[in-house]
């Protein structure tokens, strides 16, 4: 057993752990929150892939049925969480330095919030455990709730406790549908339950597992931010500190895909299951972008278009192909990277403007070239320009929705990216090039260099995945062609 594998989850929440109770100490807690920090993206690198079980319990043999049990929690490790845990470990430091750059005094109970949070979800893709996975989902909404209450914006108390009350009714349901599988199944590993299922010891055509599809799906909509949970998702990503919100999208991207990673090899016997992805990540598409172009507060456009590219990512899984999943992960690689940019680029106009409102501002790029200009690429790399990274990976997802016969899709998809290119250029337009307001104020405000530093590593990566893109889809599609 690989040992570092465990320790992508320990390390974080024992820093978790250990910063809050040493906060009264602000130099120790900082110093403690940075050198962790900066561990996170090196352990998935130095790490092999392979297995851990949880207590040492190897797989047992049932020599009577020829059928492989896991008594132990276990964790698998394969490129694909690599490459995700190394970026989400990346943006993690870069969050921290942000953030202890901007506050003399280091508050634990937040960085305890991130680290936490960075902890569940990487627990919830390394799981094989769908209870497992439950328990840090649960832990990874109340760290997201905490995020957003601790945040020094207005009504964030208000936006924080609306998504915690809508988690009391998406949560409850998600782990009723697992308590079905574990009735059905005998087991909550989801090795064993494929197995089950494969081997026709779970009836698939059951009111029981259908319900319980149905009963996860939902839960699975609100971890997402895909309708009806939209307008509340893209809320707390307004409601959040700037890399708070860079993070937070971050967490939601990975939840999302690991949950419907499990069910997909969980549910995929069932033609429903991709049908109901497919509808809802549409839903979602065409939702975020028409909402975003009714936005006057560019945290909130952002948020709706953050929502929308999520829906790229399910389609992709939708449509079921490993060419087509593929390209969802890799739309899901992308949205991590470009979203954070964006949510810091416009944070770092917030911190030099005071200001969130498009139409009270103008005249920015003579005062902020640097960052007007990090956040144009990045506009064009979520709208899928070339040859930046969302291009390849949207690229990816019309040839998918082609070669499984859905050319509406394919049109759908580009009239979507068509839509998120002029939003964003609207928005770019009214606050960067226009004239300046006269009541306006913008000298002697400068931009954290840290922000500035953060932008340009996040559009490096973005740039190389677009020149590059097999660097990370060769990985993912033998990820994918090995659960399929």
């Amino acid at each position: 057993m690989n040992e570092l594998i465990p320790l992508m989850v320990i390390v974080p929440m024992m820093a978790a752990l250990l910063i809050s109770a040493f906060s009264k100490f602000n130099k120790v807690a900082k110093i403690l929150a940075f050198v962790v920090a900066i561990c996170l993206p090196l352990i998935p690198l130095l790490s092999n892939y392979g297995l851990h079980y949880f207590g040492g319990y190897e797989p047992l043999l049932d020599n009577v049925t020829n059928v492989v049990y896991h008594p132990a929690i276990t964790y698998s490790f394969t490129f694909l969480q690599q490459i995700f845990f190394g970026m989400v470990g990346l943006l993690t430091f870069l969050v921290i330095f942000i953030y202890l750059n901007k506050y003399d005094k280091a508050s634990g109970p937040y960085l305890f919030l991130l680290f936490m949070g960075t902890a569940a979800v990487t627990a919830m893709l390394l799981t094989d455990d769908i209870f497992h996975m439950f328990v840090f989902f649960e832990i990874l909404a109340l760290a997201q709730v905490g995020i957003v209450a601790a945040s020094s914006i207005d009504y964030s108390y208000e936006m924080a406790l609306k998504y915690m009350i809508l988690g009391s009714i998406g949560s409850p349901m998600m782990l009723l549908g697992i308590g079905f599988l574990l009735a059905l199944a005998g087991s909550v590993n989801v090795t064993d339950i494929v197995a089950a299922v494969h081997n026709g010891l779970v009836d698939a055509t059951s009111p029981v597992f259908l319900l319980s599809l149905g009963l996860i799906f939902f839960g699975w909509l609100y971890a997402s931010g895909l309708p009806p949970f939209h307008t509340i998702k893209s809320g707390i990503y307004s409601k959040a500190e700037p890399h708070g919100a860079a993070l937070l999208q971050s967490f939601t991207v990975v939840s999302m895909i690991s949950i419907v990673l499990i069910m997909l090899r969980i549910y995929s016997v069932l033609p429903i299951f991709e049908v109901l992805i497919v509808f809802f990540s549409i839903l979602a598409m065409i939702l975020g972008v028409s909402m975003a172009l009714t936005q006057t507060d560019f945290r909130r456009m952002i948020g709706f278009l953050a929502v929308g590219e999520l829906g790229f990512i399910g389609l992709g899984i939708g449509l079921g192909t490993q060419f087509a999943i593929t390209a969802g992960l890799f739309q899901a690689l992308n949205e991590i990277i470009i979203t954070a940019l964006l949510f810091i680029g416009f944070g770092a106009i917030v911190n030099a403007t005071n200001e969130v409102d498009t139409r009270k501002l103008g005249g920015l790029l003579a005062y902020h070239p640097k960052v007007s200009l990090m956040l144009l690429i990045g506009g064009l790399a979520m709208a899928g320009v070339p040859p930046l990274s969302g291009f390849q990976s949207k690229l990816m997802l019309v040839q998918a929705s082609l070669s499984c016969g859905f050319p509406e899709i394919s049109i759908l998809a580009i009239m979507v990216s068509i839509a998120t290119f002029v939003v964003f250029v609207k928005t770019f337009y009214v606050m960067f090039l226009r004239p300046k307001p006269n009541d306006l104020e913008l000298k002697g405000k400068e931009v954290p260099r840290s922000m500035v530093l953060t932008m340009l590593i996040l559009l490096i990566i973005i740039i190389l995945l677009g020149i590059f893109p097999d660097v990370a889809t060769n990985g993912i599609s033998n990820f994918v062609g090995g659960i399929l």
